[in-house]
């Protein structure tokens, strides 16, 4: 299929869900609603941690209820810890940071939108547009690493929630995080879908020359029609190739995630991306197969069948092909990579153009060697 045609085929118009009543998402949806445009949810999933919920019963109740596309709320806080070890074996990260609780980005597939329940709020539109801003966050990781046993193990920034969203371009919570890194010579990793990242190439430079970090830029398609709806708020592909671009030239280690792919809507793109990627100075890749966990699997079933509707069966079938019937797996090592015949081409895939490209060859690791703390003349422990 050539490049225009699937351009053609993948040009989206919002939809109803063409049978509402069977939608898993635990209530009626009948009758007009407005499609919340630059918004992956279209609506707030029960948190199942609270015994009581407000529902709307009737779309023609006099209550006083709205579903608006409201503006996004910062809700800033003190925050009492940064760094959080992760226990998940099969993420490749030790310990992560994230200076933001909920995403602006709106990416209706996103494993954190789960997590957003412990806070209080929902999973759907809470999670885009209540976010919690901890904005004491470089203080506390200065206060975590002056910590005589901490060992210097590479920290993950974005191991949740993007570091930079749209709300760093207000607090630069990340900026102050990568300053102190850089002071205590303490390696970390970024995984990013927004271009704001370039605002820091200077402080990610000084950390490149020293091995300190390694980036890695966030692409699921190029298809502009399926990006706008898919992860509503993030940059556009184009752009996150010329943030690979120029951040490789400045010296920082660049890669790109591939994730999630979606069988039916952007597995195909994989050799495209890897080829791209590589193009602009991308050295080493990584990538996830679609999984609904929790709440995410009314959202995105709510999401698909809106955008969807002429393949909504089709891309929701081919999923539960890959996951044993259902649309998510929780086995490590199987989870996030599913498994079967459309898991395993996507695998092959994976594998076959990473080759091609050169993708993964070269042997590096973040340098833990000269981790210091300020007064301190060599890593002392």
């Amino acid at each position: 299929m050539s490049e225009k045609l699937q351009q053609d085929h993948f040009k989206v118009t919002p939809k109803k869900h063409e049978d509402p009543n069977s939608s898993p998402t635990g209530g009626s949806r009948e009758g007009a609603e407005q499609y919340l445009t630059g918004r992956g949810a279209q609506f707030n999933t029960k948190n199942r941690f609270l015994k009581n919920e407000t529902t709307r019963e009737h779309i023609e109740g006099i209550d006083d209820w709205t579903e608006e596309n409201v503006p996004t709320q910062y809700l800033e806080q003190e925050s009492k810890t940064i760094v959080n070890k992760v226990e998940s074996p099969d993420v490749g990260m030790s310990y992560s940071m994230n200076p933001y609780a909920g995403c602006e980005h709106g990416c209706i597939y996103c494993y954190a939108r789960n997590v957003h329940e412990y806070w209080g709020y929902s999973a759907g539109l809470d999670f885009e547009r209540k976010i919690i801003v901890k904005k004491n966050a470089p203080q506390l990781l200065r206060k975590f690493l002056m910590h005589p046993k901490w060992d210097a193990t590479p920290i993950m920034l974005s191991g949740n929630t993007d570091c930079y969203q749209p709300a760093e371009q207000k607090y630069r919570l990340t900026r102050g995080l990568l300053e102190v890194c850089n002071e205590f010579n303490q390696s970390v990793g970024i995984l990013t879908k927004n271009s704001w990242i370039l605002k820091d190439k200077d402080v990610l430079q000084e950390m490149a020359k020293k091995r300190l970090v390694s980036a890695m830029v966030s692409i699921t398609s190029f298809n502009e029609d399926l990006r706008r709806i898919m992860e509503p708020r993030t940059t556009t592909a184009k752009q996150k190739l010329k943030v690979i671009e120029e951040l490789s030239n400045a010296g920082v280690r660049m890669g790109i995630m591939m994730g999630p792919m979606i069988p039916g809507l952007n597995e195909h793109e994989m050799q495209r991306i890897m080829k791209a990627a590589k193009d602009n100075g991308a050295t080493f890749t990584a990538y996830t197969f679609i999984r609904l966990n929790g709440a995410i699997k009314f959202l995105f079933h709510d999401w698909l069948y809106k955008n969807f509707p002429d393949r909504a069966d089709k891309v929701w079938h081919l999923i539960e092909q890959s996951h044993d019937g259902k649309v998510n797996d929780t086995r490590w090592g199987v989870r996030m990579r599913g498994e079967g015949n459309i898991a395993q081409m996507v695998a092959q895939q994976y594998k076959k153009y990473g080759k091609l490209y050169g993708m993964n060859a070269e042997e590096w690791s973040l340098d833990t060697s000269i981790f210091r703390r300020p007064g301190e003349q060599g890593r002392l422990f």
